[in-house]
């Protein structure tokens, strides 16, 4: 509720990394790895947010913030095929209206 975001080693109670404020205070709606590439999760918050994070690349900030101005996003799921080596992502976002809309990632952030 206050946007922080730990990372779990299911052996132990302590999380292994700890981001506080990681959305500015705003809560954390939903998170999801990539189920193409391992250390890339994206973050959605309750302003309608999207942050990318990949872990490889900066593991103390997210590497993208996408910002869903035109409608409040309730929920957020990751498409692919995590078999295929196509790297394609999606993320489908559901807006307050019960729309739902799929956006395709960036190759960098999908590829294995």
């Amino acid at each position: 509720s206050d946007g922080s975001i730990r990372l779990h080693q299911m052996s132990s109670e302590y999380p292994l990394m700890q981001w506080n404020d990681s959305t500015k205070g705003q809560p954390v709606i939903a998170l999801q790895w990539a189920l193409t590439r391992p250390a890339v999760f994206f973050v959605l918050d309750a302003s309608s947010n999207i942050y990318i994070w990949d872990l490889l690349e900066n593991d103390l900030l997210p590497v993208a913030k996408q910002p869903i101005p035109s409608e409040n996003i309730v929920s957020m799921a990751l498409l692919g095929e995590p078999e295929k080596p196509n790297g394609l992502l999606g993320i489908v976002l559901a807006k307050e209206s019960g729309q739902i809309d799929i956006q395709y990632v960036k190759k960098k952030w999908a590829l294995p």
